[in-house]
């Protein structure tokens, strides 16, 4: 493993850090910058994949925890944790694109697994992704988690989420145990 992939920190987010995660999701997902890494949206969805209102309510609310996971007093990852009852959800997962395919997604999701577990006794993770992204899917799946066949709607017509370039995108239902 790369050693960027170890030499992180965690902690969570807070209010002053809005405007740095915001850019950080941004560039993982979106726009030419998110095509230097692998997880890029941009051939899908168009548009925004957050905003600072979007990063604020989850940094806020009493369930969720916003990680930061920085590297030299940059962000350069984050995902949330939301305690769901039996299980807790994973989202709002990013790392940076010029940092990808070095083992620091791995070492984030850990991370989130254990502190999951630890703080909240849960005994499952669920995430939803986009279902046409068979690249992503198989990487979480590698990690553990399952294919369950439980679809949601794309909110199409929301553009909080972004614009979709095409109209079959829905989200898969992945579930993880967490022993």
């Amino acid at each position: 493993m790369d050693t960027s992939a170890t030499s992180v920190t965690f902690r969570d987010a807070t209010d002053a850090d809005v405007d740095a995660l915001v850019a950080l999701i941004e560039s993982a997902y979106r726009g030419d910058a998110s095509r230097a890494g692998w997880t890029t949206e941009a051939d899908i969805l168009e548009g925004q994949r957050t905003d600072p209102e979007g990063v604020l309510d989850v940094i806020k609310s009493p369930d969720s925890r916003l990680l930061a996971v920085e590297r030299d007093g940059r962000i350069v990852a984050c995902c949330q944790l939301e305690h769901r009852g039996e299980h807790a959800y994973f989202g709002m997962f990013a790392v940076s694109p010029t940092l990808q395919g070095a083992g620091l997604g791995k070492v984030v999701m850990a991370e989130a697994e254990r502190r999951a577990r630890e703080a909240w006794g849960v005994g499952e993770m669920h995430m939803t992704v986009i279902s046409v992204r068979d690249d992503l899917i198989a990487w979480y799946e590698r990690r553990g988690y399952r294919r369950t066949g439980q679809m949601s709607p794309f909110p199409y017509g929301d553009e909080r989420f972004g614009i979709p370039q095409r109209a079959d995108l829905q989200f898969e239902l992945l579930v993880k145990p967490l022993a």
